[in-house]
């Protein structure tokens, strides 16, 4: 940067025009407010709404230049978002309900509060973990690509060609290519770190939270803007057998059936509906190998993501660090462009009248999601 040029005046371009356009058009215009976390280390940039741009005029500036001033005025009805919790969040102490600084206690890389504004209670303990537990040992590692270059041959590419001759992700790190079985360059390829076909595996990017819901116990949220296709975080817990699974559903709250995500065709389908901008490809499905993660005793914040029968999120299977079909990650993505403060949802995928306890009996369970769209059951 050279710091030897001399101060002048402000132009009208770039961003100075495109706000005096929009007052002039009157175009409401979007506001992303920025934060820095306590450390110091990153900085949190959170939608705070639409604006209109009032008015516009020059002024002197500290250097005795002409600089370009807006005045912005928040468009009125809009919902409080999360810039005043954001403000909050800087000191953790000072926040509306805050029982619990950081679940994970250290192991995510952006701590993650539990919020509780409806009563004292505070999140069931359980041991936090950041990478799935095998039965036995971790799966073998796949043979990776000999790309050094960032996979930019889609023809060459070993993990392209697995997953059609794409990779199902744009370079803002966004999941265009909803699919049954995705496939992420893993810890054998050459490729850099920064490769675009390495998402997931990177772990979660947003500020989220657990919060008290009114009905329905802790539920998750984030304080960011969350733009569809993002990667939100992945269900982590125990991989379970089917035979040690069966003996663990008198406490089901926290198992998730690996294939059952897309063993509906409805719910595929809808996957075109949740994300219109994303192609759908059922290329490879996963193979049904009875093996169900429990995230009771063991397990991340995905554990605490609610039912919607209307959800934002959606389950995608990836393998990245192995490629056994029968034991995908499940990594949560967002189906839509989420503002801040909207508690995060994927559909649990129960059939109804198929869930049945120890004795071959019925279970029931009711659906409190609040959608238009609820069934009024989970199962």
């Amino acid at each position: 940067m050279n710091t030897d040029k001399e101060p002048e005046d402000q132009k009208l371009e770039r961003g100075n025009l495109a706000l005096k356009n929009s007052s002039e058009e009157k175009n409401p215009v979007r506001v992303i407010r920025g934060s820095e976390s306590m450390d110091g280390k990153c900085k949190t940039y959170v939608y705070d709404g639409l604006y209109v741009v009032e008015s516009c005029w020059q002024d002197m500036g500290p250097h005795g230049k002409l600089v370009y001033r807006f005045r912005l005025r928040r468009i009125p009805g809009q919902p409080e978002l999360a810039l005043k919790e954001v403000k909050k969040s800087k000191k953790f102490k000072t926040r509306d309900g805050l029982c619990v600084d950081d679940i994970s206690h250290g192991k995510e890389r952006i701590p993650i509060c539990a919020v509780n504004t409806i009563d004292d209670e505070k999140p069931p303990p359980f041991n936090y973990i950041t990478s799935m537990l095998y039965p036995n040992s971790h799966p073998v590692p796949p043979q990776g690509c000999d790309c050094t270059n960032g996979c930019s041959d889609l023809e060459k590419c070993s993990c392209v060609v697995k997953n059609g001759g794409e990779i199902p992700f744009n370079h803002n790190e966004a999941i265009v290519q909803a699919k049954p079985l995705v496939y992420e360059c893993g810890p054998t390829c050459k490729c850099p770190s920064t490769c675009h076909n390495r998402v997931s595996q990177l772990g979660i990017k947003f500020q989220l939270e657990i919060f008290k819901t009114n009905t329905r116990g802790w539920g998750v949220r984030s304080l960011n803007s969350i733009p569809s296709g993002s990667f939100i975080c992945e269900y982590i817990g125990e991989l379970l057998e089917e035979k040690e699974a069966e003996e663990r559903t008198g406490n089901d709250e926290y198992l998730f059936d690996i294939g059952n995500n897309y063993s509906n065709s409805t719910l595929w389908d809808g996957l075109s509906t949740l994300m219109p901008e994303a192609q759908t490809s059922p290329c490879e499905v996963v193979k049904d190998g009875g093996f169900t993660i429990d995230a009771a005793q063991f397990g991340n914040v995905g554990r605490f993501i609610n039912h919607s029968c209307s959800p934002n999120l959606y389950a995608q299977n990836v393998l990245y660090d192995h490629h056994d079909t029968r034991m995908p990650h499940i990594m949560f993505f967002a189906a839509e462009n989420i503002p801040p403060l909207q508690e995060l949802t994927y559909d649990y995928n129960y059939a109804i009248d198929e869930v049945r306890d120890s004795d071959g009996n019925i279970r029931k369970k009711y659906c409190y999601c609040g959608s238009a769209e609820c069934t009024g059951r989970m199962y």
